[in-house]
């Protein structure tokens, strides 16, 4: 198992030297992309119809006018912030819907392709600065290529395990069955960081984008409070794709402070 752990990662490393990295335009930070937001936004526009044709099918879709135009209202005065912060933006094909399921839950797809579940908007009941937070988050992690930057992890970890299994039947190993145990490791070891960074990333410029908008910053915190409140049990930061929420929370009380100024002259 040592063996096949040391060669997967020696591969591993050859493929993203070999793949090269971004240098992500907004938090200058390097990205492993080799997968591109073009292609991460196709991807995503086939599975955002189909997922919408499904809940259209399954009576999922929530018709309610007041509660599309508030999410809409809200989303709308986000988007401006992030064709400014992002320009190439304006060709997406931005659109929200809210979707009536239990779960509290929202995303942002790469492209633009967003939603909101009912059960965010009926357990959390956020306010309107709060619902600005969650999906400025979102929205955050469409503008920092987060989909294309996991969709490149995932690639380069397959590929690393296949040329792995290669290299072991070349040394005279049978390491296929190791494989799968060695695929837990690499998403442990490298996808789960991974997506905390973004989480962090996606925090600190989602409460940006909401008060250039004209939110209230401090609703990210009082957001992620309720959310804390709902949530129940949740599994250890180790074994999670979000950062500590005591971490968080504090980070998100420092951003609101620095934010204020930009939130009261958005205001004005």
């Amino acid at each position: 198992m040592y063996r096949l752990i040391s060669v997967v990662s020696s591969l591993l490393t050859l493929i993203v030297l070999a793949a090269g990295c971004a240098q992500n335009p907004i938090t200058g930070r390097s990205q492993l992309m080799m997968v591109s937001d073009q292609e991460a936004a196709q991807q995503s526009g086939q599975a955002y119809t189909q997922l919408l044709s499904k809940a259209d099918q399954s009576n999922a879709l929530d018709t309610n006018p007041a509660t599309i135009a508030r999410v809409r209202q809200i989303t709308g005065r986000l988007i401006q912030q992030a064709m400014a912060i992002r320009p190439e933006t304006r060709s997406w094909a931005w659109d929200v819907h809210v979707l009536n399921t239990d779960e509290v839950n929202a995303w942002c797809m790469a492209g633009g392709k967003m939603a909101i579940y009912q059960g965010l908007i009926q357990k959390v009941r956020p306010t309107d600065d709060e619902i600005a937070q969650v999906m400025g988050h979102e929205i955050s992690h469409a503008l920092l290529s987060h989909q294309a930057e996991k969709m490149s992890r995932v690639k380069a970890q397959k590929l690393g395990l296949g040329l792995g299994v290669m290299a072991g039947a070349a040394m005279g190993m049978d390491l296929s069955g190791a494989a799968g145990i060695a695929n837990s490791l690499a998403t442990v070891g490298l996808q789960l960081p991974n997506s905390r960074e973004n989480e962090l990333e996606a925090d600190k410029l989602g409460i940006e984008l909401a008060a250039h908008a004209g939110y209230d910053p401090r609703a990210a915190v009082s957001l992620w409070e309720k959310m804390l409140d709902v949530g129940g049990n949740r599994p250890s930061e180790w074994l999670s794709t979000h950062p500590n929420p005591e971490t968080r929370l504090q980070n998100l009380q420092v951003l609101a402070q620095q934010l204020m100024p930009v939130y009261q002259a958005a205001r004005r």
